[in-house]
């Protein structure tokens, strides 16, 4: 009995939305255009605490140079620097904690030595960098620029290793391919630096190298080589999320007119429980939000080729979560609020802000850091994250399960609320 009158429930809820064309339409158009325009604009791209870039440095050499580097990128106020594995800071950048890692090759700093001089060929830098955060791959790139030249010059001019290289260099000067004035010049002024070196070998010369003493090989970390990054993703996910949110408004809206129009006191006379007929409305509300994320994420698929490069069902898992999720909220709405028109104005706030908080509009990480942190307690920042996770990231299942369980956790609440606070009647 409980099963056919709570499907009756649910069909007849979906039967009226889907015969309001109109709505039906922008439910689904609107999700996709504002997406597409946002898609466009951040597809490859503070008056408070600035929130600093996480950045790994591997450092394979472990000579004096590097040390000098990890150190110098260390107590630089615009990174935030950790020192992991090889293959642990490869995970990071690709689970999207790390923004770049920076990979120190062996024998980096005899090699960055030699190059600074001219005698060699310079060391490759490798930089692995999250590809949605291309414009902070710039900063960091200079940045490791100027602590790298630093530690480079001021090893060449006052190091014990940069007096070995001097003279090692003094010694092959003659086999470098180079016209003779400018060996004439250049054994001159290494001649000068051995001078400088041995009268004051504490002092750190920080002069400038003649050559850049290394290169960077730059690897956008994502599933798949073959599948680029594509920025389309992540606001499709955040405008369907924004659209479910708004359709859960007006589930609850669509509940307290029937309670006002005294509809909710005649079912209270019916044998159905109140846990079935707010149990109906929420699997109606559920079904019509899993149907909006899928069609806005089909016309991505189609039209600006975004791939769920990561876990399927974990995909649909995160959705079916956010959508039973919104639906509960929207359920919430119902049972605190009083008449349509006033509730309606809170609803659609709370939701902005919702929305702007959790990372649907921009990316979370261009926030202040404090807020970062606090927004950790914003459902719509768990879809967002874990359908990034599953679309362009190429993760696992695994990383689909915790967004999905936290996406429960606040049905859950929103659901338990919502039963407990609800009324028959108006107030």
């Amino acid at each position: 009995m409980s099963w056919i009158a709570l499907r009756a429930l649910v069909r007849k809820d979906l039967l009226l939305y889907f015969t309001d064309r109109r709505a039906v339409i922008m439910g689904f158009i609107a999700p996709i255009a504002i997406a597409s325009f946002f898609g466009s604009i951040f597809s490859g791209q503070g008056n408070s605490e600035a929130a600093r870039i996480p950045i790994a440095i591997v450092d394979e050499d472990g000579g004096a140079v590097s040390r000098a580097v990890v150190s110098g990128a260390q107590g630089d106020k615009t990174l935030k620097v950790t020192t992991p594995a090889r293959a642990a800071a490869r995970a990071a950048v690709r689970a999207g904690s790390i923004t770049v890692a920076v990979v120190i090759p062996a024998g980096f700093g005899d090699a960055a030595g030699r190059a600074f001089f001219g005698g060699g060929t310079p060391p490759p830098v490798t930089m692995w960098f999250d590809p949605s955060h291309a414009a902070e791959l710039g900063m960091v790139r200079g940045i490791m620029t100027q602590h790298v030249m630093g530690a480079v010059s001021k090893e060449m001019f006052g190091g014990p290793a940069g007096q070995q290289m001097v003279g090692e260099s003094l010694k092959g000067l003659d086999a470098l391919n180079m016209p003779a004035d400018q060996k004439d010049a250049l054994r001159t002024l290494l001649q000068s630096v051995q001078r400088l070196s041995s009268s004051s070998p504490q002092t750190g010369g920080g002069g400038r190298g003649f050559t850049m003493p290394y290169t960077v090989a730059e690897e956008a970390v994502t599933s798949q080589a073959s599948i680029p990054y594509n920025g389309y993703a992540h606001s499709f996910a955040g405008m369907g999320t924004q659209f479910i949110l708004f359709a859960a408004i007006d589930l609850g809206i669509g509940i307290l007119l029937e309670r006002q129009r005294g509809l909710w006191k005649r079912l209270r006379s019916a044998p159905l429980s109140r846990l079935l007929l707010l149990g109906g409305k929420a699997l109606s509300g559920a079904t019509i939000g899993i149907v909006t994320m899928l069609v806005a994420f089909a016309f991505a698929i189609v039209v600006f080729k975004v791939r769920i490069a990561g876990s399927v069902a974990g995909f649909l898992a995160i959705t079916a979560a956010f959508a039973i999720m919104a639906a509960t909220f929207g359920l919430l709405i119902a049972a605190l609020g009083n008449t349509p028109g006033g509730t309606r104005g809170v609803s659609i706030l709370a939701t902005l802000l919702m929305v702007m908080l959790g990372g649907a509009w921009v990316p979370s990480f261009i926030f202040p850091a404090w807020l970062q942190r606090v927004t950790v307690v914003i459902p719509v920042r768990w879809a967002v994250d874990g359908l990034d996770a599953m679309t362009w990231r190429g993760l696992g299942l695994s990383a689909a399960v915790l967004p999905t369980l936290v996406l429960l956790g606040f049905s859950l609440l929103f659901g338990s609320l919502a039963l407990a606070r609800f009324r028959w009647e108006e107030a």
